[in-house]
């Protein structure tokens, strides 16, 4: 079996190389990023970072869910992205 993909391999790149780069570099692109560590963090900071963001709203004092300013620390901290 292994014979048969070497011989096909070297007919293939003896005809066309091109294509077997371009056939190389695609299946690389397709295989590398799940293994890459940056899909890690990728995937960390996206589930750190809310997908809808507060919008401001003026408070009265009776809201306790609402920060008094936009900039106050909710949710996850990102100090483990500081420290990389």
């Amino acid at each position: 079996m292994a014979a048969r993909i070497a011989a096909f391999l070297k007919k293939a790149w003896a005809s066309e190389p091109v294509l077997v780069v371009s056939f190389t570099v695609a299946g690389l692109a397709i295989i590398l990023p799940p293994l890459s560590p940056y899909t890690k963090y990728t995937g960390m900071i996206n589930r750190a970072i809310p997908y809808n963001y507060p919008v401001p709203v003026r408070d009265d004092g009776n809201m306790p869910d609402v920060p008094s300013h936009p900039q106050d620390p909710q949710g996850p901290s990102l100090e483990w992205l500081k420290k990389l």
